[in-house]
């Protein structure tokens, strides 16, 4: 039985204190009105500013950095512009980090329902990582709804189109305005977040049961009910892409942003997996998980890498080439404002993982891997920095304290759940019909 060190705990509370502190300091800094946005970008030498004179995008009475081409700006309301996206700032760091935690617990959701629904013979051991990992999506969960409920009360200004007044001067708003509305926006995610919380309560149920269990029924209507929960998880995660970060900027869409969303997530959850399991066994748990174990979740890390690339390569390149301007203004925005962490995260997510884990030797070495997996992590990050920032703070990014104390609150938060979990019950299955196939499984 696993028991949490104390030293792991106390790590763990140390990071959620640090980054409190960093996330409260960045909503104390954020600008109160515009003469203090104004010397904020003065101090940092308005090194990402626009000159107030060029034709930009701009309707955004105030809300969030959303623009309309042709209208050039006056100082006073680049100035109004400018405060709105710093007071956007501490939101949308906390935003970011709260949703790349999250994602990571989903993805783990959906490869586990894989195992579970493909009757993998070469996982069961590994169910009980993935279970712990997988119960962070009840306070994950429940910290981004809050972020949500706090946008539709306009607590914040993450999602432009909740701001009626935007709404009455942008007739393609209107258009949307039966999709994007507030309360069947919230109905949404309530919906989706009972599912995934629901399935993952259940066959952790059932799971626990089966060991205590001298038939194979539990197995069996788990088998069922992962089945199903699949066929829910592939649409509830594509509109969930759609609504939590493709509305952020809603004049911009992708048709296959859902599959997108779903590569990085998936690649981050096995990684998390991966690295989980090494960690365990460095501190003498899952002594049956061998090297083929460890090799098979890295192939995965090198699979879905390439997987997230083509999709993200197909997107830019369908989008550019086409040269629609509605479209096209996502990259541009991204490529003249954001070129460091849009260039970089392809770099992380594709170079790296290919570089590092091609080798099949290499998918062996737990340091190579765990290597491979800070940087993939690292990389999906930005991959959620950079679709949510430009619609939000625009040109007014910066990794700062609100940033990176929001990275440390949550990766506290994200340890101590999982690993508290992980010393609920036992770390190795008794009962799976599969686990002595588990248990001799060589590559």
């Amino acid at each position: 039985m696993y028991t949490v060190s104390n030293k792991l705990k106390i790590g763990a509370i140390i990071l959620m204190v640090v980054g409190a502190l960093g996330i409260v300091t960045g909503f104390l800094s954020a600008p109160s009105n515009v003469a203090e946005a104004k010397a904020m970008v003065a101090s940092h030498g308005d090194s990402h500013g626009e000159s107030h004179g060029d034709v930009v995008k701009v309707i955004d009475e105030g809300h969030g950095s959303y623009k309309e081409e042709g209208h050039a700006m006056t100082e006073a309301e680049h100035d109004e512009h400018v405060f709105h996206q710093l007071a956007n700032k501490p939101w949308a760091a906390l935003y970011v980090a709260a949703f790349f935690f999250f994602m990571i617990a989903l993805g783990v959701l959906a490869f586990y329902a894989i195992q579970r629904a493909a009757q993998a013979g070469w996982s069961p051991l590994l169910f009980r990582v993935m279970e712990g990992i997988t119960s962070y999506i009840v306070p994950g969960g429940i910290i981004v709804f809050v972020i949500l409920v706090l946008s539709v009360m306009h607590m914040n200004h993450l999602f432009v189109w909740m701001d009626q007044t935007v709404v009455d001067k942008d007739v393609l708003l209107q258009g949307k305005a039966g999709y994007l509305d507030p309360t069947f926006f919230l109905i949404r995610a309530a919906i989706f977040l009972a599912g995934w919380i629901g399935y993952r309560e259940y066959s952790r149920k059932l799971s626990l049961a089966q060991d205590e269990s001298d038939d194979n029924s539990n197995f069996k209507l788990n088998f069922r009910i992962s089945a199903a929960f699949l066929v829910f998880y592939l649409i509830s995660e594509s509109i969930m892409s759609w609504d939590w970060i493709m509305s952020v900027d809603p004049h911009w869409f992708s048709t296959l942003f859902g599959w997108y969303i779903f590569a990085s997530m998936f690649v981050s959850g096995i990684t998390v997996i991966a690295m989980v399991t090494i960690y365990l066994k460095s501190k003498g748990y899952l002594e049956e998980v061998n090297d083929s174990h460890i090799h098979d979740l890295a192939k995965f890390m090198f699979g879905i890498s390439i997987f997230w690339t083509y999709l993200w390569f197909s997107q830019f390149m369908l989008i550019w080439y086409a040269n629609i301007p509605e479209e096209v203004t996502y990259y541009i925005t991204r490529i003249e404002d954001y070129n460091l962490p849009f260039f970089g995260m392809v770099a992380m997510n594709f170079l790296f993982p290919v570089l590092l884990l091609m080798n099949s030797d290499y998918k062996r070495l737990n340091w190579f891997v765990v290597m491979a997996g800070i940087v993939i992590l690292a990389g999906h990050y930005m991959d959620i920095f950079n679709a949510i920032m430009p619609s939000t703070v625009g040109d007014q990014w910066y990794i700062g304290i609100p940033e990176i104390g929001a990275i440390l609150f949550f990766a506290g938060l994200f340890i101590f759940w999982i690993f508290r979990a992980l010393a609920s019950a036992p770390l190795q299955p008794k009962r799976n019909p599969f686990i002595e196939e588990s248990r001799h499984f060589h590559y």
